[in-house]
């Protein structure tokens, strides 16, 4: 069950772009890791970040040409 106090921001970095949301959870992590603590629910937040950059985290495929009509 989500927290009450991390669904809305989960939500909110849901809808960012991969390399919005990978810059984004790069900080974090980066400031979480400078001062240990700093930002409360920190922990919660990236491994709720890092399910949504591999959930985003896609392989673009060209796409198919139309198929040819006689």
């Amino acid at each position: 069950m989500p927290s009450p106090l991390t669904a809305p921001i989960l939500g909110f970095l849901s809808r960012l772009s991969f390399p919005r949301l990978f810059v984004v959870t790069a900080a974090l992590f980066f400031a979480d890791l400078l001062v240990p603590d700093f930002i409360p629910l920190a922990d919660e937040l990236l491994l709720g970040m890092g399910t949504l950059l591999l959930a985003s985290w896609k392989k673009r495929k060209d796409p198919l040409p139309p198929p040819a009509r006689r």
